[in-house]
Order: C-alpha cells, then sequence, then structure tokens
C-alpha cells in the first residue's frame, strides 16, 4: 500500500496552449462536428423547399432560418451565462442531445413546418454547442493567444461547414435531397456527443485561475456585474463593445443571405446542384481556411483594422455576386466573401474576450452571440421580404449596403482592443488609463 503522503495531489490548472493542446485539439475536432450539423443544411433545405414542398415564396422558404436565428441567439445567450454559473461541459452534452433530433426530423417530415421546427433543436445544438467550445478555447490558452484560439475554432467550424455541405450536394445529386444527406448529420451528432460526454473535460478552473490574476476595479470578488449591467455593457454602452455587436449581426445577416438565397439565385440561372454545391461550399472554406491566418494575425496587429476591413469585402463579394452571371465570376464572389468573413470572425470573438474579465467573459460571449446570430432571423426576414417584394439581385444589394456601413461603423466607433497596442496607448500621460476612466464613474469606451 502506497504511503498517503505519497498520493497525488491535485494539480492546479495552467493555461496556455502548450500545457492543453490534447484538450484545445479535442475541441477543435468537437467544433468541426458542430459545422457540419450546418454545412449539411446549407445546400439541402433551400432546394427541399422547392422541389419536394412545393414553396414558391421567399419568405416562406426562409422561416427555417429566422426560426434557426432566434432560437441560436437565446441559445446562447444562456449558454453563456449558464457556462458561468454551473460549468461548460454539461451544456455541451446537453447540446449535443438536442442535435441528434434535428435530422431525424427533417429526414420524416411530412410538411414545411416540421422542417422550420426541426431547426429549432438544430439552434439549440449550435447555440449550446459552439458557445461552449468557444468559451472553453479561451479558457485553456490565456490571454496572449486568443486570436490563434478563435482562428482555430471557427476555422475547424467553418471548413467542416464547406466539406459537409460539399458532400451533401453529392449524396443530394447521387441519390435524393433526403434521407441520404441526414443520415451524415446523425453520424455527426452521434460522434460529437461520444466525444464530449467521455473525453472533453471542465475548463472553468482555467477562467477562475486568470480571474484571480487580473486586476480590474469594476470586478471584485465581493462587487461582480450583474447580468443586465453586463448585457447593457456590450449591446450599447461601451462603444467598442456596441461596434464589434453590429458588426457581428451584420456579418450573420449577409451570412444567412447566402445561406437561404444563394441556392435559388444561382438554380434560377440554370446551374445543376453539383455547381450550387460549389459556390455555396467554397465560400465557408475559404472562410474557414483563412481563419488560420487571421486569428493568430489579429493577435500581433490589433483587431479594429481587420474587422473594419474584413466588413468592406464581405460587401465587395456580395456586389460582385450581383453584378456578374458567371459560373467563375461568382466563384470569386464567394472567395471574396469567405476572405472577409475570415478577416472578421474570429477578431469579434477576441476584441470580446479582450475586454470582459475572466469572471464573466462567458457572459460577454453570449450576449454578444446574441446579436450576432440574431443576425440570421433578420437577415432571414429582410432578405424574405425584399426578394418577395423586389427580387432576389434586390435583397442582395441592400444586405451589401448594410455590410459597407457596418464597416463605417466599426472604423468610426470602435477603439484598439489588442492588449499590447492598449497598453502602449495608455503609457501616453495624456490618455487615461482604464482604472482612472473608470473612477470618473465611466468604463474606457462608454459613449
Amino acid at each position: 500500500m502506497p504511503s498517503p503522503n505519497l498520493r497525488r495531489k491535485p494539480v492546479s490548472p495552467q493555461s496556455g496552449l502548450p500545457a492543453n493542446w490534447h484538450q484545445f485539439v479535442l475541441l477543435v475536432v468537437v467544433n468541426a462536428f458542430v459545422g457540419s450539423m450546418v454545412g449539411i443544411e446549407r445546400t439541402i433545405l433551400p432546394l427541399l423547399a422547392t422541389h419536394e414542398f412545393g414553396l414558391n415564396s421567399d419568405a416562406a422558404i426562409l422561416s427555417f432560418l429566422i426560426s434557426f436565428g432566434i432560437v441560436k441567439a437565446l441559445a446562447n445567450l444562456f449558454a453563456g451565462r449558464m457556462g458561468d454559473r454551473f460549468g461548460r461541459k454539461r451544456l455541451l452534452v446537453l447540446g449535443w442531445l438536442f442535435g441528434l433530433v434535428a435530422p431525424v426530423l427533417i429526414m420524416l417530415a411530412p410538411s414545411w413546418g416540421w422542417v422550420v421546427f426541426a431547426n429549432v433543436f438544430l439552434g439549440i445544438n449550435q447555440g449550446f454547442c459552439w458557445s461552449t467550445t468557444v468559451i472553453m478555447k479561451i479558457d485553456l490558452v490565456g490571454p496572449k493567444q486568443r486570436g490563434l484560439a478563435m482562428g482555430f475554432n471557427e476555422a475547424a467550424g467553418y471548413l467542416a461547414v464547406s466539406i459537409a455541405a460539399l458532400a451533401a450536394g453529392y449524396l443530394a445529386t447521387v441519390y435524393a435531397l433526403r434521407p441520404q444527406p441526414f443520415l451524415l448529420g446523425i453520424a455527426c451528432a452521434l460522434c460529437g456527443l461520444l466525444l464530449s460526454l467521455f473525453f472533453v473535460r471542465e475548463s472553468r478552473g482555467y477562467a477562475a485561475l486568470e480571474a484571480s490574476q487580473t486586476h480590474d476595479p469594476t470586478v471584485t470578488p465581493e462587487v461582480s456585474p450583474s447580468f443586465w449591467a453586463i448585457f447593457v455593457r456590450v449591446s450599447w454602452q461601451d462603444r467598442t463593445l456596441f461596434a464589434v455587436s453590429q458588426a457581428g449581426l451584420v456579418n450573420n445577416l449577409n451570412d444567412g443571405l447566402s445561406w437561404g438565397l444563394f441556392p435559388l439565385y444561382f438554380a434560377a440561372s440554370g446551374l445543376d446542384t453539383a455547381h450550387i454545391g460549389w459556390l455555396v461550399a467554397v465560400y465557408p472554406g475559404v472562410w474557414g481556411l483563412g481563419q488560420l491566418a487571421t486569428g493568430a494575425l489579429s493577435d500581433q496587429l490589433g483587431r479594429k483594422g481587420m474587422i473594419a476591413a474584413g466588413m468592406w469585402v464581405q460587401a465587395g463579394g456580395l456586389f460582385l455576386i450581383l453584378l456578374v452571371h458567371s459560373f467563375w465570376l461568382w466563384l470569386v464572389g464567394a472567395i471574396l466573401l469567405g476572405l472577409g468573413t475570415a478577416l472578421v470572425y474570429p477578431t469579434l470573438l477576441a476584441a470580446i474576450s479582450d475586454v470582459a474579465h475572466p469572471s464573466w467573459r462567458g457572459s460577454a460571449v453570449g450576449v454578444y452571440r446574441l446579436w450576432r446570430d440574431s443576425g440570421y432571423a433578420v437577415g432571414g426576414l429582410l432578405a424574405g421580404i425584399l426578394a418577395n417584394l423586389l427580387g432576389i439581385p434586390w435583397a442582395i444589394g441592400v444586405v451589401g449596403a448594410l455590410t459597407l456601413l457596418s464597416g463605417i461603423i466599426v472604423a468610426l466607433q470602435m477603439c484598439e482592443t489588442l492588449p499590447a497596442n492598449r497598453a502602449a496607448l495608455t503609457a501616453d500621460p495624456e490618455v487615461p488609463s482604464p482604472s482612472e476612466a473608470m473612477s470618473d464613474g465611466q468604463t474606457p469606451h462608454s459613449v
């Protein structure tokens, strides 16, 4: 019998990628399965609506996107707060249980209403699982590599979206629009559930460690901001967080447009399902691959410039898709749209994490993701109404203009959040430090 004194003592968590790369890689893989669940739908659902259910109204077709966006946005909000209070892993496992239901409902759906209802379950799955993998990676890597962590997280998710969209298009071409593509969805959900249940470890202790090492006069062990205070600060009180939140919303607004209307737009021009699958897949593919570089690059160059530039590149891609009528030029437009989104997506999450204190970071990420994924519902509603009244090209043009405007708001309102750049700014005696600003009762970036 070994002496009790020789028993292994609990090891304190150590943040940083080198110390936690096993769990980090595992979470990257889990998020790839999360992305695959959405990728299958991106190619199939708009075509399913017209070919099997006979829907002619663009607004009716996009109803699945509205239900998905609203539920995912609310699930993000719930996941962020509950993850701070009760831990991340429980929500991750729960999200996969909801994810298993969605493809089964779509395979069995006798009417379009069933498909809309199935996307309620998919929205919960995406909100719980994607939010949780984001927060867990931020917990693990610590403050110096947030951009890198978000780049890997979002790259895995959206590369999987691209591969799953291609695979679903192939299965639909060879077999049928259902059930074959959605059998792939069931397999992805099962893999994600088993990995999360048996191999993923809770990461909340890493956030607690970082919080104990972070000095923030606005948060003490005795006084922590209420959820409403966090909601107000992220949504509009802090001009930097407001700029980030509106950019996230508009980004997903144009992503919702591409998801719901691009397959119909390209099909109306005579493209077959295989070519549509390529166009639908290239955009998230470039988005996913690009984030492997852009997330880490934002750790070096800063967040603000990359976010503003990314919104403008997205707008350029949308305008190109609107103005040309050629598969190869549409492909260029899809590449631009993906490149712009790659510049924006991980950088927005890193910016939120730069500003939020570790003790309420999960809640802040949840509020940001509420606004960001509301863009799916807003985009589905706006694009559907415009497409019905004026035609799909008008919907694309209006969303392109909103994306351009969003980049201008970022350029005018956002302050740089990268810790190294902020430290250089606050070293200037003319510029008050965050703690000095808050001593006057204001946040560092309050309007």
